[in-house]
């Protein structure tokens, strides 16, 4: 997946997980809680949303490299570069 495609992606999986927000306005340098009502049970609802659509595996310790789209489509970048878009 490309890194377009990547963001495609965490915006759907953020438009299931909150889908009262508007995400027409994210900016993706600004951290996610900033900017969206997002308690910590849905930030783990998007690790989880990696892992079962993409069989992508993000240890705990790296959880903070999910902060913002911007850190999040460069951490996943390398992950899911082999894989094609559904």
């Amino acid at each position: 997946m490309s890194p377009a495609d990547i963001r495609d992606e965490i915006l759907n999986i953020l438009e299931d997980i909150a889908p009262d927000e508007d995400l027409g306005d994210l900016k993706d340098e600004v951290a996610f809680r900033e900017q969206l009502e997002l308690d910590s049970m849905d930030f783990l609802d998007i690790v989880m949303e990696l892992r079962k659509r993409h069989r992508v595996q993000v240890p705990e310790e790296d959880y903070g490299q999910l902060a913002s789209m911007q850190s999040t489509v460069t951490y996943l970048t390398p992950l899911m570069k082999d894989l094609q878009k559904a």
